[in-house]
């Protein structure tokens, strides 16, 4: 049996008032921190709440983070307990969703085929569903973002790496054996960077968050005066230059810093032409920590996507912001719960 380990203290983020009458739990786990939250019908996120995630442990350690972030949610709201129907997960892959165990994720060394959806139930006798976390985002997104209304869904999140999710017709599509829709190994130069997955030019290794940064401080290297303002951002040095660095560089008109957000886009344009081609959605979201930043060039890729399209009416698909940010985790695990009645 898995012990609570009370060793945290979360803190809190509260909007109290009279809850209404179905209320779900959705937590998004990461390898350093789990972020809970009560979402009512509407996917507003009523109470939000942090834990430390101890992933270098033994699982019952680390499950104590889970625990204490939902534990938490309940002090804040004693209501929520009779009100809560379900608690959705978001956790690092691989996973199986289909049994809500978490297989071999890399920055969760804590858990090896760890049965996540069963302890949480046997913790709290509520009913949870576990998915990655870029399905469930996506499915957030169906249900109450921008994608509301819409059949044949891409999600992309943009960040430190690239994630996807698909949803058709209101489901996650999940392929055979739970381990479909990542699109962010989707490889379109053979010759390009490897990437952490072993493969090289996926588009993750390309215009990532990291990525970005990268090529920003290749062209450094022979940029002479034209990379001026990027290195003062930086503090100085061509090594510490980051995305927010190139973002903001960007909006204040420097060319360097335009020239690498805009063959990003450009790379991103060919990546979303074979989505186009194999899936014939009929919106892409983009979300993640990047997401703004390359909104600005929105326009852009729409513009360019017909050339990497064959699809006809590759000019009908919008290209949107999605609704969630810092939260789409949160609201992504209780989307789960939600489409699960």
């Amino acid at each position: 049996m898995l012990l609570w380990l009370p060793a945290v203290l979360p803190c809190l983020l509260l909007e109290h008032g009279n809850l209404p009458e179905t209320m779900t739990i959705g937590v998004d786990i990461g390898g350093t921190k789990v972020a809970a939250g009560l979402v009512d019908g509407a996917g507003a996120i009523t109470a939000k709440t942090r834990a430390p995630m101890i992933s270098t442990g033994d699982a019952a350690t680390g499950f104590s983070g889970v625990r204490a972030a939902v534990e938490a949610v309940f002090a804040a709201e004693p209501g929520a307990r009779g009100a809560v129907a379900g608690i959705g997960i978001c956790a690092p892959g691989p996973l199986d969703p289909a049994s809500g165990v978490v297989l071999n994720p890399p920055n969760l060394p804590c858990w090896r085929n760890f049965p996540l959806a069963d302890e949480i139930e046997r913790a709290f006798g509520i009913p949870a569903h576990v998915d990655n976390d870029a399905n469930a985002a996506a499915l957030a997104e169906v249900l109450w973002g921008a994608a509301q209304g819409y059949r044949y869904v891409f999600y992309a999140t943009l960040g430190t790496g690239i994630g996807s999710g698909i949803v058709l017709d209101g489901r996650i599509y999940h392929g055979r054996t739970g381990s479909a829709a990542e699109g962010g190994h989707i490889v379109i130069d053979y010759n390009g960077p490897l990437c952490g997955c072993g493969k090289r030019g996926c588009i993750e290794a390309l215009c990532s968050g990291t990525a970005i940064a990268r090529r920003a401080q290749e062209k450094l290297a022979t940029a002479g005066a034209a990379g001026r303002r990027l290195i003062e951002l930086a503090g100085g040095a061509a090594a510490a230059v980051k995305t927010e660095h190139v973002g903001q560089a960007w909006r204040e008109g420097d060319p360097l810093a335009g020239g690498v957000l805009r063959e990003t886009a450009r790379l991103l344009t060919i990546w979303l032409g074979n989505v186009v081609d194999i899936l014939d959605p009929d919106v892409l979201v983009v979300g993640g920590g990047m997401a703004e930043l390359m909104s600005g060039l929105f326009p852009e890729i729409l513009a360019d996507l017909p050339q990497w399209a064959i699809n006809p009416r590759v000019r009908e698909i919008p290209l949107v912001m999605a609704r969630y940010g810092a939260d789409a985790g949160i609201a992504g695990a209780a989307a789960l719960v939600n489409a699960a009645r």
